[in-house]
């Protein structure tokens, strides 16, 4: 399957049709548990739903395709998949570089979970190639790169960030959830691990919730699947298959979510209330040239600084129609937010607060200038 494009392993990967109806779409196991061939047969391993279920597997093996990786794991929501894979790695002591824009439950699971199990976390600019070499430490076991990053869509070289780390001794872990890997495949880049939240553009249509590692190696298989089924939480037979049905279409979706929010950050760029627009298909972003070499599109999602500051953001946030006021991203109905007060609270007086002026646009799939439409109106109707 690997020899096969990208789009083609998107719909194929581990998709073979049931062997005994012929069913184009293999069918959901809908089990918690599997008979045995005498104590401990297990028929094609699976035992309980926990530890292995075929339509898990299936996921799994579709995920590993899209990454290039040699393993995925499936579970209930991106983060648990994040905390499997660092209780399954760290030990109490070791030490993670954090970018200063990653997703505010990410650093919430840092700063409020597992720095109470040991693990301590520093903060930094990872644009900064001096500043991440000056924050590692001999228990430095892990660099975490989110890029483009949420919600002002930074832009981190992971090359070079993964060049650092291993001459560190350490790994590093890319937060794919905002490129998926139509755009962005960071093992084939040098990085170690991948992470997703699979509710956002792998799962595309905001129906389901879930979250992947995949690995560049078989170094921590083991370890993490150990905690998948220790602590349990995996994916559901219905959410994988879910998970499964969205991502056949994620190669032509992100085309689509992409092409509209670079229409949507031009004519962003060209309006006076906007002090700001963070968008890395933009000439003007920081990480252009960076996001052009290590991606093959700049995604559907984009921030907008309002000139006129924080009421104004609420306002605008709240005005309009087609751009629905929600959390989550990544569907193919374009959303809107107010990062400080939803989706990044959890970040409110750190370093890693967001600028009170910001709104997070998940734009999708819609008529463009259908989207652009509402957008004028919503300006107007704050402007009023």
């Amino acid at each position: 399957m690997s020899e096969h494009s990208f789009a083609t392993r998107a719909i194929h990967a581990g998709q073979d049709p049931d062997p005994t109806t012929g069913a184009i779409i293999p069918p959901i196991y809908q089990a918690s548990t599997h008979v045995q061939d005498g104590i401990g047969g297990f028929r094609e391993g699976y035992e309980y739903n926990r530890a292995g279920n075929p339509t898990r597997s299936s996921l799994e093996v579709q995920l590993a395709a899209l990454e290039g990786g040699v393993r995925a794991l499936s579970f209930a929501s991106g983060l648990a998949a994040e905390d499997a894979l660092l209780r399954g790695i760290l030990s109490p002591g070791d030490h993670v570089i954090l970018g200063n824009d990653v997703y505010g439950g990410t650093y919430r699971l840092f700063a409020r979970v597992l720095a109470k199990w040991g693990i301590v976390s520093t903060v930094v600019e990872l644009s900064d190639t001096d500043a991440v070499r000056a924050a590692l430490r001999p228990e430095t076991k892990i660099i975490w790169i989110e890029t483009p990053s949420n919600p002002l869509l930074k832009i981190v070289d992971i090359a070079s960030i993964t060049e650092i780390a291993h001459a560190a001794g350490a790994i590093a872990v890319v937060d794919n959830t905002f490129a998926s890997p139509a755009l962005q495949q960071p093992l084939s880049l040098g990085a170690d691990v991948v992470v997703h939240s699979t509710t956002k553009y792998l799962g595309g249509h905001s129906d389901v919730l879930g979250g992947a590692v995949v690995f560049g190696d078989d170094r921590f298989v083991d370890d993490v699947k150990f905690q998948q089924f220790a602590v349990g939480a995996v994916s559901a037979p219905l959410d994988a298959w879910l998970t499964t049905r969205g991502i056949k279409t994620l190669a032509v979706r992100v085309r689509q979510h992409s092409e509209n929010a670079q229409a949507v950050a031009e004519w962003a760029a060209e309006r006076p209330e906007f002090a700001q627009v963070y968008y890395p298909g933009l000439s003007s972003h920081a990480g252009h040239d960076i996001a052009a070499r290590q991606m093959s599109g700049f995604g559907g999602m984009l921030s907008l600084g309002l000139a006129a500051g924080a009421d104004a953001a609420k306002a605008f946030a709240a005005s309009t129609e087609l751009f629905q006021l929600a959390e989550s991203l990544g569907g193919v109905e374009s959303l809107i937010g107010y990062p400080p007060d939803m989706t990044h609270a959890s970040v409110r007086g750190t370093e890693l607060a967001v600028p009170e002026n910001i709104v997070r646009l998940s734009v999708g799939i819609e008529d463009a200038a259908d989207l652009i439409a509402d957008l004028e109106q919503g300006l107007a109707r704050i402007a009023r």
